[in-house]
């Protein structure tokens, strides 16, 4: 039999073989790009063309940048601009003024460790910057933050996110008792984390084994606060996470160990 006669439409094998793959093909991208992320609750409430985006790993639309003061979507990562208008030295000493005006009252004279509010002195400038244009944006809800914050300009937010991160980082909220080891549990989340719920280890995103833009340092905050921020983040009471990354990980965190984690970071300096 030939080569003609073989790769030939009047060919029935061969006619049957592109057709049925092609079918396959067809069947195969309607159920793996549409009808099971429609029926997965991890893709919300989206359109068609988001969801076949999202399940395909490409965002359903593009963020060109253009205004820094403009909204940015929460999975946009925001970074302060790379060329800054002022020198470090006037940035810093104008953040200083901002903090002692304004914030000082609820993150301490020198941002270190407080309660119900989470420790800014020697946090990421990136991490500052996103939460304060989050909570000017109202992506982030805080009824004293936001009044604080609103009238603020994007050269007001710089300044301090620059001031708090010269700031040197406090010592731990919590200490262990001597002998006392840190959960084994919470360790392994935080270091390994739980593939089998899904569940990346923090210390990829917050520091230690790697870090992700605008991902804030978590060590010797105190446990209250992150204990509260992870139950808002899996209740959706939170939701200015970057691609929902925090949620999807609450979630799937039992309250025990959303204690144990939040304790383990509160001890660590």
């Amino acid at each position: 039999m030939s080569e003609e006669r073989v790769f030939s439409l009047r060919n029935p094998w061969f006619t049957w073989s592109v057709g049925g793959t092609i079918a396959i093909a067809i069947v195969g991208i309607l159920i793996g790009f549409i009808w099971l992320p429609s029926a997965s609750s991890a893709f919300g409430d989206r359109g068609l063309w988001a969801t076949i985006c999202g399940a395909a790993g490409t965002p359903s639309n593009w963020y060109n940048g253009a205004s820094a003061s403009s909204p940015v979507p929460s999975e946009v990562v925001v970074l302060p601009p790379g060329h800054p208008t002022r020198s470090a030295a006037d940035s810093i000493g104008r953040g200083a003024t901002i903090a002692t005006q304004h914030c000082s009252m609820c993150h301490g004279v020198l941002g270190t460790s407080q309660v119900t509010a989470p420790a800014l002195a020697g946090q990421y400038t990136d991490a500052v910057y996103k939460e304060l244009r989050d909570y000017q944006s109202g992506r982030r809800q805080n009824a004293v933050m936001q009044a604080i914050i609103a009238g603020r300009s994007d050269q007001d937010l710089q300044d301090l996110a620059a001031y708090y991160t010269s700031l040197t980082r406090g010592p731990a909220t919590e200490i262990r008792r001597t002998g006392e080891e840190p959960d084994a549990n919470a360790v392994k989340l935080a270091m390994q984390g739980d593939p089998q719920r899904n569940i990346a280890p923090c210390a990829a995103c917050h520091g230690e084994l790697d870090r992700k833009g605008a991902a804030p340092w978590l060590g010797g905050q105190s446990s209250t606060y992150l204990a509260v921020q992870m139950r808002a983040f899996a209740s959706g009471a939170r939701h200015n996470d970057i691609n929902e990354q925090m949620r999807n990980v609450a979630r799937q965190l039992t309250p025990a160990e959303i204690d144990s984690l939040a304790k383990y970071y509160a001890a660590m300096d």
